[in-house]
């Protein structure tokens, strides 16, 4: 049977792993752990990375647990951050924290008939009740100050105009206290997270070592970056969330379907379960010259898109899309754009700010353009779509027979129409 390891080294998802035996322990079941801090309200696409790590350990019998940082979220990681964290409040984090096992649950599985059933926990139940004085005495003799200055995260913005806080400094020991308590209470063993967080792994690992003389292990995955270096899962909109409440599915699976070539391969191997030999044939495909652009992306989106949303949701996004491509031959009818304006942008206009009204004013009034200008510019360039069909006269005017069974108008902009939005009359 292969082990964990080498299915995810494959797929380039390790980074780092803090011990070479780590394929020999992992032979036997295991428990793992990641955190998330509660930031925000929801998880986005850079957090996918983590979840498809834990959810690989526990296709191969290891325990997932995620942990919440209700506590540590009080505090903030200052890992990778070239300023201080605006502290959260506790009713701010509380929110967040709904959030994000709203959406831990919908990609774990957490039945209680599965033998590695997936758990989440929140570390501010084990903090909750420590006091200071305990934490200085219990964890905070075991750190020595010559490790926690020569962190990465700490020289950095100790070298830097903004500097760091003691709360910020003291972030490794409550990161390393987390690892030791699920090491003691949960049998965890293993702790996964991103590159960034090589140093705070490893405090907790040097922790259990010095408190129980034993092995603890951490696995690092590189965090998700587009081709040019930027980090990946935010649009020109915002982040790309899981949730369909902050995000509709549409939209996710259109995300993916414009991903860069250069980074789609990436994208298979890292977010889904597909084979490798799968990815390999993609990969040799988008090489010849009878490849037919966005094959792969579409199969990345399709994936993507069902892991986080499910099957039936996925086949409506795909209905969505056939349905406001622009030059399309669906047919357009009430009970299609009905079903397109519960899943995209669209806004309610009065009959009378439609009919015989010039297009490049409802592309100002129903927001798709800041500016008629830009409307004109965008018609002459070939970029406005009205009803599927391109429109190339500025001063086109809309009629009573324009409407859609006398309600609707399908409008689409951008040089691939990328972007559309529905008008209700």
């Amino acid at each position: 049977m292969e082990n964990v390891i080498d299915v995810l080294q494959e797929r380039g998802f390790i980074e780092a792993l803090s011990n070479v035996d780590m394929r020999q322990y992992l032979t036997k079941p295991a428990t793992i752990y990641c955190g998330f801090d509660p930031t925000a309200d929801g998880l986005h696409v850079g957090n996918l990375v983590p979840i498809m790590g834990l959810a690989w350990f526990q296709r191969f019998g290891h325990t997932p647990i995620a942990i919440v940082g209700g506590a540590t979220g009080m505090i903030g990681d200052p890992s990778g951050k070239a300023a201080e964290r605006q502290l959260l409040d506790e009713q701010t984090i509380a929110s967040n924290l709904k959030g994000i096992e709203r959406d831990l649950r919908a990609l774990l599985d957490f039945r209680p008939e599965h033998k590695a059933q997936a758990r989440i926990l929140n570390n501010y139940d084990w903090f909750k009740n420590y006091s200071f004085i305990d934490v200085l005495r219990d964890i905070g003799k075991l750190f020595r100050l010559g490790p926690m200055l020569a962190k990465d995260s700490v020289r950095s913005r100790m070298n830097s105009e903004e500097g760091m806080s003691f709360t910020e400094f003291s972030y490794q020991l409550l990161q390393g206290y987390d690892f030791l308590h699920l090491f003691e209470k949960h049998n965890v063993s293993i702790q996964l997270g991103g590159s960034d967080q090589w140093g705070n792994i490893m405090a907790g690992i040097d922790l259990i070592r010095k408190v129980h003389a034993k092995s603890a292990y951490g696995i690092t995955f590189p965090l998700l970056t587009r081709s040019d270096g930027q980090k990946f899962g935010k649009s020109e909109k915002g982040a790309i969330w899981l949730s369909a409440e902050k995000l509709s599915p549409y939209e996710f699976y259109q995300y993916f379907v414009r991903v860069e070539d250069a980074d789609v391969i990436n994208l298979m191997r890292m977010l889904t379960f597909m084979d490798m030999s799968a990815i390999k044939q993609y990969e040799k495909e988008m090489l010849q010259p009878h490849y037919v652009p966005r094959t792969a992306q579409k199969k990345l989106a399709e994936e993507i898109t069902s892991l986080v949303h499910g099957s039936e949701v996925l086949q409506t996004a795909i209905r969505v899309t056939q349905g406001i491509a622009p030059g399309a031959q669906a047919a357009l009818d009430c009970n299609l754009l009905e079903e397109l304006a519960a899943h995209m942008p669209s806004c309610d206009l009065a009959m009378e700010q439609v009919v015989g009204i010039k297009l490049v004013d409802i592309l100002v009034s129903s927001g798709l353009q800041s500016s008629k200008g830009e409307a004109k510019r965008l018609i002459r360039n070939g970029g406005v779509y009205l009803n599927d069909a391109k429109i190339e006269d500025e001063n086109y005017t809309i009629l009573q027979e324009t409407l859609i069974e006398n309600k609707f108008l399908l409008l689409s902009t951008g040089k691939k129409g990328y972007e559309n939005t529905l008008t209700k009359h």
